[in-house]
């Protein structure tokens, strides 16, 4: 609680402008993947969210069909501007990439066989697993406000872990049986604190 009091105040867009470049410039920094700067840009330096909130909305990004990073810019931008900063969201994170990746693409076919070429893709492809286990700690506070308690959230993180990198199952039974557990047992974790607030009336 009294990291919340302490926080700067929160910031918003001024306009669907001003999503459609910050979204652009984020995706721009997305090597690897967007979700890894994510965090850093609309928390830290926008402060467009909270923790929390950033970390609410990822959760459900990550359940939604589609690419969660896209999922995540249509939120926001609807936050804030409805479906018009839904849209421009959206627009600004794959309208220059685009063009990028395609140019890329075409430069890739042609030299995709040489070995300085490779050996670089290698490289890229430790950082970006180092960016995304960053994010991922820097996030690991923002746990200790779920009703869950930080235990039972790292606890299931890490059978989710588990079951996709370790046991290779499924994403979508990973999703239905982790997933409905901790819906399970946050609803209760609520209903429980709520019942206590109340004086034993849920």
């Amino acid at each position: 609680m009294a990291e919340q009091e302490n926080s700067p105040e929160l910031q918003r867009p001024a306009s669907a402008t001003e999503l459609f470049i910050a979204f652009t410039l984020l995706a721009l920094q997305g090597f690897g993947g967007v979700l890894a700067v994510a965090q850093r840009v609309l928390v830290d330096q926008r402060r467009w969210l909270t923790r929390e909130e950033f970390l609410g909305l990822l959760s459900v990004g990550q359940v939604l069909p589609g690419p969660n990073v896209c999922n995540l810019a249509l939120m926001i931008g609807d936050r804030f501007f409805g479906l018009r900063g839904a849209f421009a969201a959206l627009a600004g994170m794959m309208a220059v990439p685009l063009v990028i990746v395609i140019a890329l693409t075409a430069l890739y076919v042609h030299w995709s066989g040489h070995p300085m070429v490779a050996g670089a893709l290698r490289g890229m492809a430790a950082v970006s697993a180092g960016l995304i286990i960053g994010s991922a700690l820097k996030l690991l506070p923002a746990l200790r406000m779920n009703p869950m308690g930080l235990p039972v959230c790292v606890a299931l993180g890490a059978l989710t872990f588990a079951g996709i990198a370790l046991l290779r199952w499924p994403l979508i039974w990973v999703l239905l049986v982790l997933g409905l557990a901790g819906w399970a047992y946050a609803y209760r974790c609520i209903r429980a604190e709520l019942a206590a607030k109340h004086g034993g009336v849920a």
